[in-house]
């Protein structure tokens, strides 16, 4: 069975014990944690520790009911939170990350001596690799 591109999952927003801080937390995907200074800064954040997550489920949780959560939660903000899966890791493949390589030293001076990026070459060389 395929996953959904779009899932909907019921949040906790707990602002208790943490400096004014929204904890956000999903009861259908355990450890998955994400937080906000305020309501509206976690609910924004919420999506994507949903999206950071779920790709590890070979068959994403089935949601809880939201009243269920709210009624285990009475003093808590419970919202529903949305995520398009397939827009955000498409999003999160195009991030890029800082990487540290060791090239031989003269390599790196002719380098730069021509002027040649070094994270466009690398990227550009992993492609073609990965292609072959």
């Amino acid at each position: 069975m395929k996953n959904p591109d779009y899932v909907v999952y019921p949040a906790i927003f707990d602002n208790t014990n943490n400096d004014g801080f929204y904890t956000v937390t999903f009861p259908d995907i355990p450890d998955t944690v994400s937080q906000g200074k305020t309501l509206t800064d976690a609910m924004e954040q919420a999506p994507d520790a949903i999206a950071v997550a779920l790709p590890d489920y070979p068959i994403y949780p089935k949601p809880s009911d939201i009243k269920k959560v709210q009624a285990e939660n009475p003093d808590l903000v419970v919202s529903l939170v949305g995520v398009n899966m397939k827009e955000k890791l498409k999003q999160m493949r195009k991030r890029t990350i800082h990487k540290n390589v060791t090239i031989p030293v003269a390599l790196a001076d002719e380098a730069d001596k021509q002027g040649i990026n070094f994270s466009e070459t690398l990227t550009k060389a992993l492609e073609d690799k990965i292609k072959a």
